[in-house]
């Protein structure tokens, strides 16, 4: 046999341990295939027990996150709902109105009577305060009314701005008042301009020609004999001012004394024991209160009450009793029940001084003897006999003197 003809033969015998070797292999891979997923199984059922012991000391509760494909929808992790928090209002301040406190219902306002009487308040700025206090004093009293008609930047030394002597007969022509309070002189302190030259403030020539001012502004007032309170000007923040306001009211208070006007001084009520100026003092209920504003000039509406307070005592002895909160006008709409018979002429029969029956009866004393007494009375014995019972021991009208004490008394003491 040739030798070529041997070699087929011999690859055709090699090829059989390959082919048996293929089918092993295959073999094999069957059997891994068949086997991974029961041993991924097992892992995967390993590791949830191993995360169900973890979960019972922990209390927590883990997902199995094996093996997925990269296009696999992601579980969804279930979530613990949470009850969300109690939302607080936001108010938004640019709309929302601004919180305030409860409004306290107001009494219904006093209706003034039509014969009230007027009060009228001349002057400044603080005269414009006058008012405001004085009007809340007044405000219950049906029989008074406050006009206040105060100019805030007047005063008596420049005319040329407001000038009061021509204004204030005016005034009373038009509202005539029954009294007339005058509050001035914050804005004088400054140079005077008069017919003959300019006089600077705290010259003897100024001084002068604002007597003469002052003095003339309150006969505008008492020559129509109606009552004058001029009321003087309160301590300020700055030194000199106060010191400008002691000198000028003690001007005031000559110039209107001497002509028969009041001067009202509230000097007291807004400085401490040593007459310094204070900003929070005792209001008229006796609190602590802020009475002067920040400038220390003006006064708050506390101050203006309590300037009103020092004014009210000497208004209210003036007015008498039209200032009384409870005068009423009685009209046929309010007359008191008088129980007047609908026929008075049937009243009118004139009858005797008398007559017995004015005192119930037809005879006197009723007719009856009076009751027979078995014993006489002590006034029988002292009108009959002049005799009068002896006073009990110890009574006042017991005259008697004392009995001797016999020697047994005296030796037992």
């Amino acid at each position: 046999m040739p030798a070529d003809a041997e070699l087929p033969m011999m690859k055709k015998t090699d090829r059989t341990p390959i082919r048996w070797l293929v089918l092993a292999l295959a073999a094999a891979s069957l059997c891994l295939g068949a086997l991974a997923p029961v041993h991924m199984a097992e892992a995967q059922e390993q590791r949830y027990q191993r995360r169900s012991i973890l979960d019972f000391f922990l209390g927590r509760r883990y997902l199995d996150d094996g093996p997925q494909a990269p296009d696999a929808p992601q579980p969804k992790r279930q979530q613990q709902r949470k009850r969300p928090p109690a939302q607080k209002a936001v108010v938004n301040t640019r709309t929302a109105p601004p919180l305030r406190a409860p409004v306290q219902e107001e009494e219904p306002a006093v209706q003034k009577l039509g014969n009230a009487k007027k009060i009228l308040i001349v002057g400044d700025f603080l005269a414009s305060g006058l008012g405001d206090g004085l009007t809340a004093a007044f405000e219950t009293s049906p029989g008074v009314v406050v006009e206040a008609r105060g100019n805030v930047s007047s005063g008596l030394v420049r005319d040329d701005y407001y000038d009061w002597p021509e204004q204030l007969p005016k005034m009373v022509d038009e509202l005539k008042p029954v009294m007339v309070v005058v509050m001035i002189g914050a804005n004088d302190r400054q140079q005077m301009v008069t017919d003959t030259a300019k006089e600077k403030f705290r010259t003897d020539g100024w001084f002068t020609e604002y007597r003469r001012r002052v003095l003339s502004f309150g006969k505008e007032v008492t020559d129509r004999k109606i009552p004058l309170l001029w009321v003087g000007l309160p301590a300020f923040e700055s030194d000199q001012m106060t010191a400008d306001a002691v000198q000028m009211n003690q001007l005031y208070r000559n110039q209107v004394e001497s002509i028969g006007g009041e001067f009202v001084d509230i000097w007291d009520g807004f400085v401490d024991e040593n007459s310094n100026f204070i900003v929070t003092g005792s209001d008229v209920n006796g609190q602590q209160v802020r009475l002067r504003t920040s400038d220390g000039i003006n006064l708050t509406q506390a101050g203006r009450r309590k300037l009103a307070f020092y004014v009210e005592k000497p208004a209210r002895r003036i007015l008498g009793t039209q200032a009384s909160p409870d005068l009423i006008r009685l009209d046929e709409s309010n007359l008191p029940g008088l129980g007047l018979p609908a026929n008075p002429v049937e009243h009118t029969v004139p009858i005797s001084l008398s007559d017995p029956n004015l005192d119930g009866g037809a005879e006197l004393l009723g007719a009856r003897p009076p009751p027979m007494a078995l014993t006489r009375s002590p006034r029988d014995l002292l009108v009959e006999q002049g005799e009068m019972t002896p006073a009990p021991p110890g009574r006042v009208d017991d005259y008697r003197l004392p009995a001797a004490k016999t020697p047994a008394e005296v030796s037992v003491k």
